[in-house]
């Protein structure tokens, strides 16, 4: 199954593929044809004491020339068989990152980044091999026993017949080593797999390591997995020195004592011929040299295949954000959400949101509050199709959710996360997201609207200010205000702000509900928020405890009620 898969990345290069493997079967031809040549020599003019030197050169001209022809023939079929590997890989690679992207958050709340890393590059690089090595060995090593078995039939049938008889035990040495190591690459994979996860969370998390002194308790976790994956490297190791090499020696030193006794008991009989001698034995060892060379190669085939399981099961993940096939066809025209007696559960066990039901009307702005594990973002995320509904329907202007296609969704639903990410560029190009309908003009206006125009112009460079990995230069504030900034200039229909003044100082809090009041025109707004002073004005304030929505109403009247709200703004203020 996993062959015939990697077959199919295969298939684009099957004219380059065959036009590489004939020229390898040209090379491999060249290179058996040696010994005959040598043991025409031997027989026509050494051993009958007819020395001729005219021959002694045209032997030596063939021999070199075939070698010749030999390495050049070689080395088209070595750069061939890389040039299709690494476009085959290449090709692998881009489908596997897709495929993570439309991946569903579930899959990455449960998966380790590092892990994740590991299948995209580690993997696929060993699967290289597959094409490079085990492809380009198995052609080379296949075509060269059927011309060895040639000359040696044509040399004396009995002791091919003999040689032939060998291939089941050395077929059956095969299978055996084959069933032993996958169990053991398979564990070296997923071990190299922790090693890298671990490294994953350990830079990323460098400045909680330091601050909290736990360097030491984390370099001895790295250890311990580095010591795992030294332990399944020694256990291949140790299958390899017994099977890969030894064991095929023991084979062919039982093999040439039998032909050498055959010889030797032929030679009591009568005289032999030295150079059918010399040429079978050399064609003896160059038939287990191929052998060697599989059963080398099988140690890489089997870490390519053990490496291909693992990124066929990621890109056999159906946790799609969306049904591959649903395209959608509906379109976000007013904005209106409507939740329908909506619950979710993370683990499939507890709910985290249970019955959830109110409408946000087009304009209006839907304020969610509530402790921590009240379940407000996950109103977002379910809104924004990072997670499916577990029971209940969402719905946009009265359209299924799942009836609107990814691009609609995305560019008419904008979204500030309570987590500020910014990629590595610069501000303009973090802004824009190199979006088509997002101009130089409309960064500068989304920038200026949010107040971010007033520190970005202040740096050296302004908007073309490099920016590290995940904004690292940049404080929190400033990193929230450019992605205000970024979700504003994609001028959506609808906005979810989840925490999105959480990171700001007050001046500038007060600058933002500011550009805010002028969003809400016209679009749709869900805010989740913790600060309940920026959604005082909120047309519906929904409160929300332990996933229920327990109170509903604008702030005046919530106050009035003296419930949760009441209570939490109090507290808030210092009154209570």
């Amino acid at each position: 199954m996993v062959i015939r898969r990697l077959l199919r990345y295969l298939k684009p290069h099957y004219k380059a593929l065959s036009i590489a493997s004939m020229v390898l079967v040209f090379a491999t031809f060249a290179d058996v044809i040696g010994p005959i040549l040598v043991k025409i020599f031997l027989d026509r003019h050494l051993v009958p004491r007819s020395f001729d030197q005219q021959a002694l050169w045209l032997l030596g001209g063939g021999y070199l020339g075939l070698h010749f022809l030999s390495v050049g023939l070689h080395y088209y079929q070595l750069v061939s068989f890389n040039r299709i590997a690494l476009k085959v890989i290449q090709a692998l690679r881009v489908d596997v990152f897709k495929h993570v992207q439309r991946l569903g958050l579930v899959v990455f709340d449960k998966t380790p980044t590092g892990a994740l890393v590991s299948r995209i590059t580690n993997d696929t690089e060993a699967i290289k091999e597959l094409f490079v090595g085990v492809l380009a060995a198995l052609v080379q090593n296949f075509v060269f026993l059927i011309g060895v078995f040639i000359a040696m039939f044509s040399l004396d049938v009995r002791l091919a017949t003999f040689c032939l008889a060998l291939l089941p035990a050395i077929l059956g040495l095969m299978v055996v080593y084959r069933g032993v190591s996958t169990k053991v690459y398979r564990i070296m994979r997923k071990e190299l797999s922790r090693l890298n996860s671990k490294l994953n969370e350990s830079i990323q998390g460098m400045n909680i390591v330091q601050a909290m002194r736990q360097e030491k308790r984390f370099k001895e976790e790295f250890a311990g997995i580095n010591n795992a994956y030294y332990q399944s490297n020694m256990t291949n190791i140790r299958l390899e020195s017994l099977f890969v090499r030894p064991a095929v020696d023991v084979i062919y030193t039982f093999a040439l004592v039998l032909v050498l006794n055959f010889f030797g008991i032929q030679s009591l009989q009568g005289p032999i011929q030295i150079g059918v001698l010399y040429a079978f034995i050399n064609y003896l060892d160059r038939f287990f040299e191929p052998v060697n060379m599989m059963m080398q190669r099988l140690s890489q085939f089997q870490q390519s295949l053990v490496a291909a399981e693992r990124v066929f099961e990621l890109l056999d993940d159906r946790r799609l954000t969306r049904a591959v096939n649903d395209v959608g066809a509906a379109s976000i025209l007013d904005g209106q959400i409507e939740f329908k007696n909506v619950s979710f559960s993370y683990d499939g066990g507890q709910d985290v949101l249970k019955n959830v039901s109110f409408t946000a009307y087009s304009g209006q702005t839907v304020a969610l509050v509530g402790h921590t594990g009240s379940g407000k973002s996950t109103v977002a995320n379910l809104l924004m199709r990072f997670y499916s509904v577990t029971r209940g329907e969402i719905l946009i202007d009265s359209v299924p959710l799942t009836e609107f296609s990814e691009d609609e969704l995305r560019t008419k639903v904008g979204l500030v996360a309570q987590d500020p990410f910014l990629f590595v560029g610069n501000i303009a190009k973090n802004i824009s997201l190199s979006r088509p309908t997002v101009s130089e003009k409309q960064v500068g206006e989304a920038a200026s609207f949010v107040q971010a125009d007033e520190f970005i112009l202040k740096l050296p460079q302004g908007f073309e200010e490099p920016i590290g990995e995940r904004g690292a230069t940049l404080s929190s504030g400033q990193r929230q205000l450019i992605c205000f900034a970024r979700t504003i200039a994609g001028n959506p229909k609808i906005l979810v702000l989840d925490e999105a003044t959480a990171s700001v100082d007050t001046e500038t809090e007060e600058a933002i509900k500011t550009a805010l009041e002028k969003m809400r025109q016209g679009r749709t707004t869900i805010a989740i928020a913790h600060r309940l002073s920026t959604i005082q004005d909120a047309d519906l304030i929904l409160v929300l405890h332990s996933g229920i929505i327990v109170e509903r109403g604008r702030h005046a009247e919530l106050l009035r009620t003296e419930g949760l709200y009441h209570k939490m703004f109090m507290m808030q203020q210092g009154t209570l």
